[in-house]
This record gives structure tokens, sequence and C-alpha cells, in this order.
């Protein structure tokens, strides 16, 4: 596959350790074409920014599966500005809640705290690549 010159960091974050998912999302990235930066599972917000950071990276996208997502996730868009990641496009999917709540009230938290997409359970990796292709400007 021929690379597309795009760096993206992905992980699990906070306590889950859900790590098949995560292997899935890396295989199909790089089969897309990304460099994959993957951090793998148990990955505090801290280690996506300093990957991230240390790598030069165009994107992070977070997985969550445990339900505890929300918690996990606030406060990151500022700790990427604080990084000097401004530009950064951020991502979240999974199980991001705990509950049945409606998507589009998750949707819209998450889009408050800064994400530029939020992905439901069960979306295809397929779909978010593409998205990834479309915000970083990859023909």
């Amino acid at each position: 596959m021929k690379k597309n010159g795009k760096k993206v960091v992905i992980g699990v974050i906070g306590s889950d350790c859900h790590a098949v998912g995560n292997k899935i999302i890396d295989h199909v990235l790089v089969k897309q074409g990304f460099d994959v930066v993957n951090i793998g599972v148990l990955s505090p917000q801290e280690d996506f920014i300093n990957a991230a950071v240390e790598t030069n990276a165009d994107a992070i996208i977070v997985s969550s599966l445990y339900g505890h997502g929300e918690l996990d996730c606030q406060g990151m868009r500022e700790k990427c500005d604080e990084a000097g990641l401004k530009d950064i496009v951020l991502y979240v999917g999974g199980n991001i809640v705990v509950g049945k709540q409606t998507w589009e009230d998750v949707e819209k938290r998450f889009e408050t705290m800064g994400f530029d997409r939020v992905y439901a359970p069960g979306t295809a990796i397929e779909i978010t690549a593409e998205d990834l292709k479309k915000d970083l400007s990859i023909a």
C-alpha cells in the first residue's frame, strides 16, 4: 500500500484494555496508507498527546469501549492546544458513555469537548478512514 504521508496516533484511553478493536483499527489504517503510531491500551490522555507531539502527528483517534470515555476525554482538546497541537484532528469512537443515551446528545457533548468527529458503537473503521482522508485533505 502506498503511504499517504499522514501520521495518526491511535490507542484505547483510560482504564480500558480492549485490545482487539485497537489492532483492527491499526491494520485498516495502515492498509489505507496511514503511518500509525499505536500507543496501545490503558492509555492516559498524556500518552496520546506526547506521542502526537513526538511524531508530529496529523490526527489522534481515541477509542473507548468500557463506557467511561466521556470522563476519560474531558479536557483533552485543551491539553492538545497547550502542547502546541491546536490544529490536530481529534476523533473519538466506541462505547463512549455509560447507559442508554440518545446518540445525538452524546455526539453533541463530545463535539463541545472539542472532538472533530464522534463515532457511535459499531461504526466501521473504514468510515473513519474515509473521514480522515477528507479531514486531512488526502486525494
